[in-house]
């Protein structure tokens, strides 16, 4: 899977940095035009790392297998691997169930 923030600083890199700036916000030494681009900035850092998080929590729900409600994806469970047997049966086909349809 390739990442699509590969030229953007890392989320604890970015992290780091809107701490940084939070703390100079925090202090009171930096003038109003300073404060206000430190601001942008920092809202810029919030906006970044936001979206690695959201890609992070979408790439475990792909992962796991659970929709965005939080229910299980289901697929049919395909196999092509099975060779036909020499009698000329065909090829098993196997599926996966439910877990609620288990009795």
């Amino acid at each position: 899977m390739t990442d699509a923030h590969a030229d953007e600083p890392t989320f604890e890199a970015s992290l780091l940095q809107l701490e940084e700036t939070v703390r100079a916000l925090e202090d009171g030494q930096l003038g109003l035009e300073d404060a206000l681009a430190r601001y942008e900035e920092g809202v810029g850092l919030i906006k970044r790392c936001y979206a690695r998080l959201r890609d992070a929590e979408q790439r475990i729900l792909h992962l796991t297998g659970l929709n965005d409600a939080g229910a299980p994806v289901l697929q049919a469970f395909k196999h092509d691997a099975t060779a036909a047997k020499s009698d000329g049966a065909a090829p098993v086909r196997l599926t996966r169930t439910r877990v609620d349809e288990i009795q």
